[in-house]
């Protein structure tokens, strides 16, 4: 008999500490696909939910597919937009139902108006309906926050192994795998987690070169491999800018029925990752420091790529912090490409010059100026497009992306990209997609902290990650009010 599973996923990274509320615009603006739409948009991407849609395929399943939704990280999502796409879920599950199981690409990291734990809300609003025997399988980032109720409420939960995420597609295959052999009834999978008293660690999670979560990576697969009975082990390095009670580094295994084995292997790991907490594998350095090694460097055969880590977009950061853009005007730096800047209002104003119009506009600062003010530039607009490409990858290859008016401002010898949506700079085609090689410059300035580096990586002489302090997702952490995370924690409190 062909199994029915409901495919959904409701995705969000939020930073409590930002001003911009979620909201379904927040949503519309990155992804918000309904139905038949879901398949037609997702199919053959580098994403979960293509990896699911082919496991409806792959195992004879029938599909359905009431919503895909995700926004680009902000604040807190607002309780209209969640009992939105929660009842589109609900509504499936009674007017399309009965179901054998359920799949879910969520993030980990959501937190709503009205409850800190997004994800489990949503988890606990599913079981109210399906009850407790129908499977559920579902995907999380690998920043997320794991809190208990999602351990209890899920059967199976993966977390990517990678990042940048280069993964989500295979391990939304491997979930949906887990999910097949409980539906022929070869396995009864259960989740546990487990949690240190840390708010950060894993070197943030980076996997791109030996460090903390590589290791505890190779340790999580020797419990799988050595463990009877354990299905599945993988590890969180959490999402720090969260004031919740359990932002921070989890470790989740997923095993066949009740052992203690399962939870041992948990808390070992987590006191692995307890122990490592000090280590990190990368050190930003200052604006200023920064320029200063720019220009030291003479020739150059291929660019020198800056992040901005402290505003970065994919982290809940605003997106429009002008601290590193001008420190780079005020270097004069030559063959160089800035992207993106968030300033629907200067786009606006280039837009309505014209290309190749003479323009002078502040640019950025709108939304916080302390982390940078407006600059005042004089520039000319040399390109204007719709926003509109498709990511080549690695990360999330194939996924169409809408960025609203877009245009390229050049001061002096820099070209800024500037945007009327939020979006992380991880995809050499945010610049292409405007007549930019990245390749062919000198210096390409990206706001990623580090998922740029899949695309950048390859093509930089040398990258250089940048905190200035000037934005929501700089490690400052101490600089921020946490009232909500569990106390003493690490770094707030504990060595």
């Amino acid at each position: 008999m062909q199994n029915r599973v409901l495919v959904a996923g409701f995705k969000h990274e939020t930073n409590t500490f930002s001003r911009l509320p979620t909201t379904l615009d927040s949503y519309k603006a990155r992804m918000l696909y309904y139905g038949d739409e879901v398949t037609v948009k997702m199919r053959q991407t580098k994403t979960e939910i293509a990896a699911f849609i082919d496991a409806c395929e792959r195992f004879n399943w029938q599909g359905v597919f009431p919503v895909y939704a995700n926004a680009t990280p902000s604040g807190k999502v607002v309780e209209d937009v969640f009992e939105h796409v929660v009842n589109v879920i609900l509504d499936s599950i009674t007017d399309q139902g009965p179901f054998d199981g359920i799949c879910l690409t969520l993030h980990g990291a959501m937190v709503c108006t009205h409850v800190d734990d997004g994800e489990g809300e949503l988890l606990r609003r599913i079981r109210a309906v399906i009850g407790p025997n129908v499977p559920i399988a579902m995907t999380l980032d690998l920043h997320a926050n794991i809190t208990d109720q999602m351990a209890e409420l899920a059967d199976i939960i993966v977390i990517y192994r990678t990042y940048p995420h280069v993964d989500q597609y295979e391990i939304a295959a491997e979930a949906a795998h887990l999910l097949q052999r409980t539906l022929v009834g070869e396995i009864k999978p259960k989740t546990v987690v487990a949690r240190a008293q840390m708010m950060d660690g894993l070197d943030h999670g980076r996997t791109t070169t030996p460090g903390p979560m590589t290791e505890i990576l190779q340790s999580a697969k020797a419990g799988v491999d050595t463990i009877p009975g354990v299905l599945s082990s993988t590890v969180a390095c959490g999402f720090p800018w969260v004031d919740i009670y359990d932002t921070g580094p989890s470790v989740v295994v997923v095993g066949d029925g009740s052992a203690p084995a399962y939870q041992k292997l948990a808390d070992t790991l987590i006191d692995k990752i307890w122990q490592s907490r000090h280590r990190i594998t990368i050190d930003p350095i200052s604006i200023e420091d920064a320029m200063m090694r720019v220009q030291a460097v003479g020739k150059r055969t291929a660019p020198i790529v800056l992040a901005d880590f402290a505003d970065n977009p994919g982290g809940g950061g605003y997106g429009d912090g002008t601290l590193l853009l001008k420190a780079m005007i005020d270097a004069e730096l030559q063959n160089t490409a800035f992207g993106m800047l968030y300033d629907p209002i200067a786009v606006q104003t280039c837009i309505q010059q014209g290309l190749g119009a003479h323009v002078v506009v502040a640019v950025g600062g709108k939304i916080d100026p302390k982390y940078g003010a407006p600059v005042p530039v004089t520039g000319h607009v040399v390109a204007i497009t719709d926003g509109t490409l498709k990511l080549k990858g690695p990360m999330t290859a194939g996924t169409n992306i809408q960025m609203g008016p877009t245009v390229v401002l050049r001061v002096g010898g820099i070209d800024i990209v500037m945007t009327s949506g939020r979006f992380q700079n991880y995809d050499i085609n945010y610049f292409m997609h405007a007549n930019i090689d990245p390749r062919d410059k000198d210096v390409v300035a990206v706001k990623s902290a580090h998922h740029f580096r899949a695309a950048y990586g390859p093509i930089a002489s040398e990258v250089i990650v940048v905190d200035g302090g000037g934005g929501l997702t700089s490690r400052n952490y101490k600089e921020l009010t946490y009232t909500q995370v569990r106390r003493p924690v690490f770094p707030l409190d504990l060595d």
